[in-house]
Formats: structure tokens, sequence, C-alpha cells
């Protein structure tokens, strides 16, 4: 594949995601009348998730600060598949559960809604970021990778504390609105 195709197939993907993640949110789609024991699991296994990926990325900076590539691609390739693991639990759940909400009169409100409101919002400025980073850092694998490796390093200087910043911005939200799911 060529890089033009390449990004035309991460902007797709990136729109793709977010138009999925819009429709869900204003409940377009019908929800079956008997919604599974298993779905309201998920926002537990979305923060799992997440937090996990928080360790790998931080693991996996270490390795490359280490030097040893292989580690840190294996690193970096696990916390790509837990995110796509979280993404397709994430629509799961948003699709099929009723929304939380965190209390108008709670005194946390404002600062959890700047954390969430930031959270989403970088999320979805992430996804070609990561997909981008992905693709040059497997592509300077190859011999001719020696441009990727300097795509990639640029890209990641972003991608990296983005992704970072979401991974644990979603455990901290989870944290603060899982006293007010709706529990089956």
């Amino acid at each position: 594949m060529n890089d033009k195709l390449v990004f035309r197939l991460v902007i797709v993907v990136s729109v793709v995601v977010f138009v999925a993640v819009v429709i869900l949110n204003k409940k377009i789609l019908p929800v079956p009348e008997v919604i599974p024991d298993f779905v309201y699991k998920l926002p537990k296994l979305n923060a799992t998730l997440n937090g996990t990926c928080s360790l790998l990325l931080l693991l996996s900076l270490y390795m490359i600060k280490q030097r040893n590539i292989a580690v840190h691609k294996k690193l970096n390739i696990i916390a790509f598949f837990l995110s796509a693991l979280f993404l397709l639990s994430y629509i799961t759940y948003h699709w099929m559960a009723q929304e939380a909400t965190f209390p108008a009169d709670s005194p946390l409100r404002t600062t959890y809604l700047v954390i969430l409101i930031s959270h989403i919002i970088l999320a979805a400025i992430v996804l070609p970021l990561v997909l981008l980073s992905f693709y040059y850092g497997l592509k300077s694998q190859q011999p001719e990778g020696g441009d990727y490796i300097i795509k990639h390093r640029k890209l990641v200087r972003w991608s990296f504390p983005i992704w970072l910043y979401v991974t644990i911005t979603g455990v901290v939200v989870y944290l603060m609105i899982s006293p007010y799911y709706v529990v089956h």
C-alpha cells in the first residue's frame, strides 16, 4: 500500500468511528428489548482495558528509551489491540445501556465535565494519530524504512502523550461516574 492510500484509509476509519460514537450517543439505533446482563459489566471492563493500556504505554516508552525495539513494538501492538477491544466494548455499552449522568448538584461536576470533555475531544483526535504512528513504526522495520523512522518519531511526540492522557482519563472518568451507573 502506498502512503496516500493508507492516509485516506486512516481518515475513513477515524470518521466512521467518530460518526458511530455520535450516533450511539444520540440513541438513533434501536435498542434490544432485553439487554444482556454482561452489558452492565462493560464500563468496568473498559476502565480495566484503559488502565492496562496506560501501563503498557509507559512500559513501551521505557523499552524504547532502553533501545529495546522488539519489546517496544510488542507492547504497542498489545496496547493497540486492547484499545480496539475497548472501542468495541464502548460501542456495545453505549448502544444498549442507559447513559449514566453525573449529579448536577455535585461540587465535583465541573471537574468531572472538564476531564470528560477533554477526554472525548482528545480520544477523537488520537485515533488517526495512533493509526499513522503504527503505520510509520511498522514501515520503519522494512529495508527502506529510514524516512518512516523519522515520521514515526515526529508523530509519536504527539500521539503518545495524547493516547496516554486518554487512557488515564478514561479510568478517572469511570471512577467518577461509576456510582451513578444503572445496575442490573
